[in-house]
């Protein structure tokens, strides 16, 4: 038996953590909707700025002009924010070095954004205190790779999205509440280890997530996770992005993890990458219920969307675990980096 390293213990902490942000009182959202931005920026670095991208999806159907672009683009590029747009930045530190950067250029008068709502989890950071609306995220404290605060800022931003839906906030508690449930669940049921080993094992290895729509968002935090708690080389892509030059990379030795993919609610561009996978020898792994021939499934709880996406991510977290035992390092541990990234 293996002692349980802080990076565990974060992500056993996560139902918690969920439900503190369900019950915590939230600042009203819904005067947002009925504002008239010329554009809506999500910036953030890392997974802060991933965890927006399912906000970002939404406001386009809505039919909003929404733009997601990272914190250091937009450092390269401030004339993107204009004098009427809603800039809303995620940092879960509040701390970041890009972030810090943007907002002292704001204090300098060199952006002027309409509004700034910062999301973040710490009430005392940068990013709190000058932002005209803070949301916490009351995910707690955090020991290394990011975990709880990661499904937290996935509820924040769902939060947000709904405020533009128009729906209320007790229908949004509600999801959150049953994305505790399906966490709490996933945590007690997904096995991943054996999977992680012979991934990790492989003499010739290479790692690719992939996920569409919502799940973009959990392709791209599982290869920074995973590189971060596991010193594993892996990358994120979203969709079709695998096919363009990366399928070159293809066959024994090669390892895929698809996120998204459901029975219910097939996917097929992602069960034809699946199959033209496993045709090339490499290893498959399906996030989801969705089967595929010489694939292997990890199922995860949950009906609702929030839910989904919240146990995906904790499959991906528990892949890196066992990713990092068989890599002989100690799960979620930093060697040259920190928590809070504060170079820019």
């Amino acid at each position: 038996m293996y002692e349980m390293t802080p990076f565990e213990l974060d992500i056993a902490e996560q139902p918690d953590a969920l439900r503190r942000l369900a019950v915590a009182a939230i600042p009203p959202l819904r005067d947002l909707a009925g504002s008239r931005w010329d554009r809506i920026i999500l910036t953030g670095m890392g997974s802060s700025h991933f965890a927006g991208i399912p906000t970002w999806r939404k406001l386009t159907e809505l039919g909003r002009p929404a733009w997601s672009i990272d914190t250091g683009q937009l450092l390269d590029s401030p004339n993107a924010i204009t004098i009427n747009t809603l800039l809303i930045v995620t940092s879960q530190s509040g701390a970041s070095g890009e972030v810090v950067e943007l907002l002292n250029r704001r204090k300098e008068g060199l952006i002027a954004p309409a509004l700034l709502i910062g999301i973040g989890d710490d009430t005392s950071s940068p990013l709190a205190v000058d932002s005209d609306l803070f949301l916490p995220l009351h995910s707690g404290s955090e020991a290394t790779v990011s975990t709880k605060s990661y499904l937290n800022t996935l509820a924040v931003h769902r939060m947000l999205s709904a405020a533009f839906e128009g729906h209320p906030l007790d229908e949004v508690t509600a999801e959150i509440l049953g994305a505790a449930a399906a966490v709490e669940q996933a945590i007690g049921s997904i096995e991943v280890a054996d999977a992680a080993a012979a991934v990790a094992g492989h003499p010739q290895r290479r790692l690719a997530y992939v996920g569409r729509g919502d799940e973009a968002a959990t392709a791209l935090f599982s290869a920074l996770i995973t590189k971060e708690s596991s010193k594993v080389p892996a990358e994120g892509f979203i969709g079709g992005q695998f096919r363009h030059g990366p399928f070159e990379l293809a066959g024994e030795g090669l390892a895929v993890v698809i996120f998204g993919m459901h029975g219910t609610e097939p996917d097929p561009s992602l069960r034809l990458l699946a199959s033209d996978l496993v045709r090339t020898g490499s290893s498959v792994i399906i996030v989801g219920d969705d089967e595929v021939p010489g694939a292997t499934n990890v199922r995860i709880p949950g009906a609702g969307a929030l839910d989904r996406l919240a146990a995906s991510s904790v499959a991906a977290e528990l892949f890196a675990v066992g990713l990092a035992r068989a890599n002989g390092v100690v799960p979620g541990a930093f060697l040259y980096g920190s928590k809070i990234t504060t170079a820019v």
